[in-house]
């Protein structure tokens, strides 16, 4: 069986620390904990589950915290977790199976990253989780940082789910990058991204596009990159009214990749927007014939690939007068999400049509 090094870096995290701990204590070899400037709890919190807690002074740079974190792993894999992520009961059930079967030419074990809004856990992507620690590997990036390896990936069938405690999202990631900038330090093509999508996080929309403009013209991003970057794009023009220019952004994906079910969805939107149900319809069909890849590395959306786009036809063909038409994808909404609130509705809506004939 492979032994693992929890590997975590924490700030105020009493909130949601004892829930990722307790999911994951069972399944671990060694906890340790690098804090960055607790105030409240944490620390005690996490000196239930371990006593490799260490201080590190915030430098505005958390790659610097998390290769200080591995560099105290001391088993045969590093793996790192934020503390408003957990496993579920049968997630971890396994991840401990994998610890018992990692081939030895698995240096890289990749997993599901899902974001549970809602109680629903519908927007995911895969992501570095676990390092062997006989790699060079490395993090870089002062915010939303990535993982320089030489190893060979290996995808595990497993999902780590994050659910965050906050309920505002603040203005650090944004300051960093701005201090980065005001120190004279470049930056990197992918944190020209990250800024761009920060800057449309705090409704700087024209800032945004000039930096995920630039970011796309330089021809130097990851696909998956562009493709996001388009997508924000267009939703700063749409904050702006300037719905040309944002399916123009969407559909310069097309450019990076064959239409993905999300970018199809965003389209059907503008159009429905526009009162254009006939094309809205077209792009939502098309929506529902994309295949997920889960292995490039993209956000998948689920919604995108089965729901959304049921619900909204059900929505388009109501509009342009086809009623049999519009109940059937209400149904085939419901067989996607049977608890969701537009499918009841609408099927108290279709019954009273049907009781009350015109």
């Amino acid at each position: 069986m492979a032994t693992v090094s929890l590997c975590m870096i924490i700030r105020n995290e009493q909130s949601v620390l004892e829930r990722c701990l307790e999911s994951v204590k069972n399944a671990v070899d060694e906890i340790i904990i690098v804090d960055t400037g607790s105030s409240d709890a944490t620390k005690d919190i996490a000196a239930r589950y371990t006593d490799k807690i260490y201080d590190f002074e915030w430098i505005d740079d958390f790659s610097a915290a998390r290769n200080y974190c591995f560099s105290k792993s001391t088993m045969e894999f590093a793996m790192w977790m934020d503390a408003d992520d957990y496993f579920t009961d049968d997630q971890l059930i396994k991840f401990i199976e994998l610890k018992n079967s990692i081939p030895d030419n698995a240096d890289v074990i990749m997993t599901r990253y899902c974001a549970v809004i809602n109680d629903s856990a519908d927007f995911y992507f895969y992501r570095e989780r676990m390092f062997r620690n006989t790699i060079d590997y490395k993090w870089v990036g002062r915010v939303h940082e990535s993982v320089a390896h030489n190893g060979r990936l290996y995808y595990a069938d497993i999902s780590i789910m994050h659910k965050s405690a906050k309920t505002s999202y603040s203005k650090r990631n944004l300051n960093i990058y701005e201090k980065q900038i005001m120190d004279g330090e470049e930056l990197s093509v992918r944190d020209m991204f990250y800024f761009g999508r920060e800057l449309y996080y705090h409704a700087y929309y024209e800032k945004a596009l000039i930096v995920l403009h630039e970011f796309i013209d330089s021809g130097k991003g990851w696909i998956e990159n562009n493709i996001e970057a388009c997508k924000i794009a267009s939703y700063c023009y749409q904050h702006l009214d300037g719905k040309t220019k944002a399916l123009e952004m969407l559909t310069k994906t097309f450019q990076y990749d064959i239409p993905r079910a999300d970018i199809c969805c965003e389209i059907g939107k503008i159009f429905m927007d526009l009162n254009k149900y006939e094309v809205a319809a077209f792009w939502y069909e098309t929506a529902l014939k994309s295949q997920k890849n889960e292995k490039n590395g993209g956000f998948i959306l689920n919604d995108c690939y089965g729901y959304l786009p049921c619900i909204q036809l059900c929505v388009c063909y109501y509009k342009l007068g086809d009623i049999e038409k519009s109940k059937l994808y209400n149904e085939k909404a419901g067989e996607f999400k049977p608890k969701s609130e537009a499918y009841l509705y609408n099927l108290k809506f279709f019954k009273s049509l049907s009781s009350n004939p015109s």
